[in-house]
């Protein structure tokens, strides 16, 4: 009995240090856009969910984003966990009319550690299915070309890439949901990114961006 009562106190004692060791830390970094969201007018038409490709986005062409009323909610470096955890703050509490969905190749590029492709699109079709919820409009945007990641040389991307946009073309066909293929207007006979629009094989350049424009407001315009 006192032998339980000893494991029992370690394990608390435990539990207790590792919540404490992480408490420190902001994972899903909701601090980046507390701020912004809070000064954002209403109402906002739509948000654009991802990584340092849609952060970039914002940077690169800001006229995009202001002319159209759009929002760009992309975070540097981030997965699709990483996004699942924020899309309450960055996304449904905005209260769009739509939202754009890009997420996928940092999980490909291990940025987090191991994730099989089958649970990328588990957390891509988990932020689909709380958007939906809340009758806010989806887009599921194909994870774009990438012959090889510069920080992550030895990781094969090529295979899995296409592998997780088939999943997400499946299931935006069967649910009725609109998605972008960036992928197809943009790779090259490598099957990596087209020289023309990017500038590192895996972030767009401007006139990738404006690639990726013209797949959009395609789709978008059929929404509104």
């Amino acid at each position: 009995m006192k032998f339980s009562k000893i494991i029992f106190f370690l394990s608390m004692l435990f539990c207790s240090v590792l919540i404490n060791a992480q408490g420190t830390q902001d994972w899903a970094n909701f601090g980046r856009y507390t701020e912004a969201n809070k000064t954002l007018k209403q109402p906002i038409k739509v948000v654009f969910m991802g990584n340092s490709i849609t952060e970039g986005w914002v940077s690169t062409d800001p006229d995009f984003f202001t002319n159209n009323n759009y929002v760009g909610r992309g975070i540097s470096g981030q997965v699709s966990s990483q996004m699942l955890v924020r899309f309450q703050s960055d996304v449904i509490s905005l209260k769009p009319k739509a939202a754009v969905i890009l997420a996928g190749v940092n999980d490909i590029a291990l940025n987090n550690g191991y994730i099989s492709v089958e649970h990328i699109f588990e957390n891509i079709v988990s932020m689909a299915e709380l958007a939906k919820q809340h009758k806010i409009k989806v887009v599921l945007c194909s994870v774009l070309p990438a012959h090889h990641f510069p920080w992550r040389a030895e990781v094969e991307s090529i295979n899995q890439i296409k592998e997780l946009n088939e999943k997400i073309k499946n299931y935006a066909y069967e649910n009725k949901i609109a998605y972008a293929d960036y992928y197809t207007a943009m790779v090259d006979d490598r099957q990596g990114l087209n020289s023309k629009y990017q500038r590192d094989e895996v972030h767009p350049n401007l006139q990738g961006y404006k690639i990726m424009e013209l797949v959009i407001q395609k789709i978008l315009s059929k929404i509104f």
